[in-house]
């Protein structure tokens, strides 16, 4: 599900999770689970550091998995590299996060904030995940594609 009424520096992503809200929220801060389902279908997560608390940092590189990507990375050609900071952790309900990328490109810095909400829905759990303040070299439509992948990687990885 997309929200097109966004600002052009928001995208809204959501899905139903054939899980409970505590498994949702774990997968959410735990770093090997991370760096299963965030990246998208092309890329290549890793985790360099991880401390899940209010203001515990994680640090985070996707790496795409051929050379003929379309899109350049934010860090290098094949790279986007970010740090996080968690703001809010409300257990099973919500995560505020803010990302920054590690990039010499101005068009790809800032901060970037990620709220994601767990709310019980028919069958599961109904995770949305809202972006704002998205650089201006993110294309709100490419950052809604990545996202919804990841969420179809989280269902598959919490309902097999």
């Amino acid at each position: 599900m997309t929200d097109h009424a966004l600002p052009e520096t928001s995208s809204r992503v959501s899905r139903i999770i054939k899980a409970p809200r505590e498994a949702v929220y774990r997968a959410c801060l735990d770093p090997d689970a991370l760096v299963a389902w965030r990246a998208p279908d092309n890329m290549i997560g890793r985790m360099f550091a991880f401390d899940a608390r209010v203001g515990g940092r994680y640090r985070m590189s996707l790496t795409y998995r051929n050379a003929d990507h379309r899109l350049a990375g934010k860090t290098s050609e094949d790279t986007d590299a970010f740090e996080g900071r968690f703001l809010e952790l409300v257990p099973n309900e919500k995560i505020v996060e803010v990302v920054t990328f590690e990039t010499p490109d101005p068009t790809f810095a800032g901060e970037m904030a990620i709220t994601t909400s767990l709310a019980d829905a028919d069958g599961g759990t109904r995770i949305t995940m809202l972006f704002e303040g998205l650089p201006a070299g993110i294309s709100p439509d490419d950052n809604r594609e990545g996202a919804e992948q990841a969420l179809r990687k989280l269902a598959a990885l919490l309902e097999s």
